[in-house]
């Protein structure tokens, strides 16, 4: 049930978002579109209250757990980040509004993957609270190793995106030939 409604939310969250959208620029109905947008994080709370009753009702702690709490965490960092990336090319392409910046080049570059990877820790720091309060939750009842390993596993995600992050610092991206180097726009850099 768990691994289906964390389905379910991935794919609302689609829908949600593409609705909003709509609403937005192709309705033009702004504040119902905004109105849309904002029930987003009514899915993720959906799944947090029915993983924590899961447990309760005596599950076994297992993968799907460690995965609801992983979405959560991602949710939370790059969920809204997400949606204003999309806002901005959806606005371009649909209202006529100015082209969305990419990441940039160079320095630009290094600095927005930097600012990425502090989105990455934020999603671990959620992912990891949420276990280790279900690991206490569960305590000695059940076998809680598989939550342990999903609390190393985003602490692996933070190591692999910092090491992105460096090999763009290091090694930065540069402008193909006769395209300007131009910082990031502030949308894209959140």
């Amino acid at each position: 049930m768990i691994v289906a409604l964390i389905i379910a939310c991935e794919v609302g969250f689609w829908v949600l978002l593409a609705l909003g959208l709509a609403l937005r620029y192709l309705a033009k109905m702004p504040r119902l579109g905004a109105a849309v947008l904002l029930c987003e994080p009514l899915m993720e709370l959906v799944l947090l209250v029915v993983t924590t009753l899961d447990l309760k009702n005596g599950a076994e702690p297992d993968w799907k757990h460690g995965l609801a709490a992983l979405y959560i965490g991602y949710t939370v960092a790059y969920g809204h980040y997400t949606i204003k990336w999309l806002d901005g090319h959806a606005a371009h392409r649909l209202a006529g509004g100015p082209k969305p910046a990419g990441a940039g080049y160079g320095k630009a570059r290094a600095v927005h993957e930097w600012k990425l990877w502090i989105r990455t820790i934020i999603a671990a720091a959620v992912a990891l609270t949420l276990l280790q309060i279900a690991i206490w939750y569960v305590g000695d009842a059940g076998d809680v190793s598989s939550l342990g390993a999903w609390q190393f596993g985003a602490l692996r995600a933070v190591g692999i995106h910092a090491l992105i992050a460096v090999a763009y610092t290091v090694w930065p991206k540069k402008a193909p030939a006769g395209a300007e180097e131009r910082p990031a726009l502030a949308g894209t850099e959140r």
